[in-house]
Formats: structure tokens, sequence, C-alpha cells
């Protein structure tokens, strides 16, 4: 693999209160429950080894404890400490700081992955789509979450004159630096580039506004929502899709995770705390059980 192309332009929640000042006692309960109830309607009855794209604070893996293993791939580091605070450290959970541009794994390292919430923050989907074909082997499920532009809010917004982007045209829209909407159909063209095979999709929080949230109680709006997510009308701002990697699924076990240098492609071996590329010699950190690919040594 040749060295990569320069890093694209990524958004880092290193150091953010993020669990805190969005999550936890804000208000969104509903937000977790529905996204809850999507994810259970769509994974597997079982797996090997999941890798949770954007993982965080760790507020969904416990909803993947159907798989043998989880790998918590996330960008900031200190989200990671969160989850693994919360989880612990064990073999069952693995914990990686890297760019979903450049996964650093070796193909074919898994049977599941998920993305939910982070599509919205990446400017470049192809690529990311391709990285996540890559490390699944054939067959494997992929769900994936995308914030959608053709939402009621939206639709109805433009029809006022009140908001300047068309929700029906194809192409994303970034409504503030490295946040985007994206149009259903242009998600289903870049996963079948990819190769990816779409199953089924949900429209997810149809009841996300700020009146009902205040009158209604959460447990009440989730369980509309989820008669809504069963209508399969792609009007909601959020949509949950179950694909597939193309090709005849893999039916013998999982060999052992196998890292990759991010930067090169080469084989690593680990050291004590070092992840040392046998091609280009770069190292790079594990620190308090974190693999940590943000940056290598020699360059920090």
């Amino acid at each position: 693999m040749a060295e990569r192309d320069p890093r694209p332009q990524i958004c880092d929640y290193e150091g953010s209160n993020y669990r805190t000042e969005f999550w936890e006692g804000k208000g969104r309960d509903y937000e977790d429950r529905v996204e809850r109830i999507a994810l259970r309607r769509l994974l597997p009855s079982e797996g090997q080894r999941l890798l949770e794209v954007g993982a965080g604070f760790g507020r969904l893996t416990n909803e993947y404890h159907r798989f043998e293993q989880v790998v918590l791939l996330d960008y900031s580091l200190s989200q990671l400490q969160y989850a693994q605070e919360k989880l612990g450290r064990s073999s069952r959970y693995v914990y990686v700081a890297a760019d979903a541009y450049h996964l650093p794994f070796a193909a074919h390292m898994f049977d599941g992955a998920t993305m939910i919430r982070v599509l919205h923050h990446m400017a470049q989907v192809d690529a990311v789509l391709a990285q996540v074909r890559r490390v699944l082997t054939p067959g494997a499920p992929f769900i994936l979450e995308h914030a959608s532009k053709r939402n009621l809010k939206a639709i109805v917004r433009y029809a006022a004159g009140r908001q300047s982007w068309n929700p029906n045209d194809p192409e994303p829209v970034e409504f503030v630096e490295l946040n985007f909407d994206f149009h259903p159909d242009h998600i289903l063209t870049a996963l079948a580039r990819a190769g990816f095979a779409v199953e089924r999709r949900l429209p997810v929080s149809y009841l996300r506004v700020p009146a009902l949230k205040r009158w209604l109680p959460a447990g009440l709006l989730a369980s509309l929502d989820s008669l809504l997510q069963l209508t399969g009308l792609l009007y909601s701002p959020s949509v949950f899709i179950r694909c597939r990697a193309v090709g005849p699924a893999q039916t013998e076990p999982l060999g052992e995770l196998t890292f990759i240098c991010p930067e090169c492609g080469g084989a690593l071996v680990q050291v004590d705390d070092v992840m040392l590329c046998q091609q280009c010699a770069r190292r790079w950190a594990v620190r308090d059980g974190i693999y940590d690919f943000k940056a290598a040594l020699d360059s920090a």
C-alpha cells in the first residue's frame, strides 16, 4: 500500500465534553432510545468481531453484546478514555484512536460494522465507505446512520422561503463547517460505489421537536417513533441503513485482529507499548490500553 494522501480535515472531539454537554442529562433520552430501537432491528443475531466507527464514549456499545469482540474506534483519545472507564479493560473490547479515512486494520478483519452519528462530519464520504468495506469480510453487515437533508422541517422551511438550499437536491449540504446533511439517494449511490448492497432503511427521530420533547414523556415519543420507523417514509432527520459487503459470506472464523500502519499499510509488530511498522519504521503508541494512531511517535 502506498503512503496515504494528505489527511482530510477531521472533526476532532479531543478534550470536549460531548458526553456531559450533549447527552447526559441534556434532554436527549428520546434520541438515544429511538437509535437503540433502530439498531436492534438491524443488528444480526450474532457475530465474531464488530468495528464501531466513531464509538465516542461508548454510548451505544452495549447494544453489540451479540458480538464476541467489539473494536471501538474514534479520533478522540479522550472519548475513548471515557469509554474505557465505562466498559473496562478486557479482550472483549479493543480501543483504537485513529481517523476513519485510514483505518489501521488489515483487510477482512471484521464480520460487522456500525457508524452512527459520524458520517455527517465526513467531507469525503466515498473514501470512508471504501475503508469500511476493505476491513469487512464479504457478506458482513454494515449499519450506517446519516443525517438527511430531505426531512420534513427542511421541506417546510424551503417551501416558505426560509431556507436557501433545496432538500430535494441530491448533493450534500454543509450547513456548518464539517457538518453535512445528505440526500438518502446520494448515500445509496455512495454505498453501491463502495461495494455494499442495501437491505433495509429506517427513518428515525421523526419527533425530534423541542416542544414535543418538553411536553411528552421520552418513552411515549420513542414508542411512536418506533411505529413511524416501520413506515419506511424517509422524511426524517436521521436515516439508518443496513447493508452488506458484496460477495459470498465468509463462514470460517476470523483470524487474530491484525493492525497495519495507517501511513504506509505495512505490518505492525507490538513491542511493549509501541507498535512498530516493519515497512516504514514509524512507531505508534499504546497509551494505557488504547492504540493511538493519531500521530506517529516520530512526528509527535
